[in-house]
């Protein structure tokens, strides 16, 4: 059997620092991010790609803030789903295009995805995670009191933003239609953004105001589709304890149990490293064999082993 690997991309490889984000750019970052999964598709893995779509949501809410007196404003669950849509068309696009030019055979679709999370989370009377623009203290206070009660908060001196829940993902609606898809020998991208949040109410979907961390939600996916490797794409090329600092030591492998050490001992903060461990944990403890953690340009040397980090189940060898 074909090994099955998923591979996650940061939206900030997609729409890069210091960039307008036009379409334009969009599409030559996303060029660019495609020619290591090449590599894999040529290997002939199974392969399903997820996404971030941070900077794209921004993008978008700011359009909501600019045309609310003249068009209906959208929720955010639309939103998500609208930027899955235009993102996946934009990736699919372009690895088709990149997969006829290398004279290669396969198949690109991608999935509009939902991902079922709790209504009784905790993180949901607890907003956490910062979306959109960045306002003054005096724009929040007013924004705070209008209608949709909104929580802003003072964002790294940056000016304040909104924050909204981000609920632990409990299940991918669509998991089976990946299945499928990937038997019959598709290139799967799905899961764009962390998914786009429902809650269950008797039974049925309901889109919720949140916003699901995407390597969590790539985590879940790779369980619930057995996946051989878990790769999490990001801008260094290997973890490393006491980053930064004269002593700095990048880690080539570690077991599910270093990992939370590491974690215990402050060496992988929130805003930067801890979120990616705390996902790799999460798939790991579900039955996942693999995690390689690495950037773009090193995949294909991460999977041989030679570099990146690859964190492993307890007593694996």
């Amino acid at each position: 059997m074909k090994e099955r690997i998923i591979v996650a991309i940061g939206g900030n490889a997609i729409s890069k620092e210091g960039e307008k984000g036009t379409i334009k750019e969009q599409r030559r970052n996303i060029v660019s991010s495609l020619q290591p999964i090449l590599g894999l598709v040529k290997k002939d893995f199974e392969i399903v790609i997820t996404h971030g779509n941070g900077p794209q949501v921004g993008n978008a809410l700011i359009k909501e803030e600019l045309g609310k007196d003249i068009v209906p404003a959208y929720p955010l669950d639309v939103l998500n789903a609208e930027t899955q849509g235009s993102l996946g068309y934009l990736i699919s696009q372009g690895l088709h295009n990149c997969i006829l030019i290398n004279e290669m055979e396969k198949q690109v679709v991608t999935v509009i995805t939902q991902v079922v999370v709790d209504k009784e989370d905790r993180r949901f009377q607890d907003p956490s995670k910062p979306i959109g623009p960045f306002y003054t203290q005096e724009e929040a206070e007013r924004l705070g009191k209008g209608p949709e009660n909104a929580t802003y908060i003072e964002d790294s001196g940056r000016g304040y933003r909104r924050v909204v829940a981000s609920p632990l993902p409990l299940h991918i609606i669509e998991k089976d239609a990946v299945e499928s898809l990937l038997k019959a020998d598709f290139l799967v991208i799905c899961a764009g953004g962390g998914g786009i949040p429902v809650i269950k109410e008797n039974g049925y979907l309901k889109g919720v105001e949140a916003v699901i961390d995407k390597d969590f939600a790539s985590a879940l996916l790779a369980a619930e589709l057995n996946a051989d490797y878990y790769f999490i794409l990001t801008g260094v090329e290997q973890v490393a304890i006491n980053f930064g600092k004269p002593d700095q030591e990048n880690i080539l492998k570690m077991t599910v149990s270093e990992a939370k050490k590491h974690l215990e001992d402050g060496q992988f903060p929130k805003g930067s490293m801890g979120p990616k461990i705390e996902a790799a944990i999460y798939f790991l403890e579900k039955g996942g064999k693999n995690v390689v953690i690495t950037s773009l340009d090193k995949v294909e040397e991460a999977l041989q082993g030679k570099t990146g980090t690859r964190i492993i189940p307890d007593g694996k060898p």
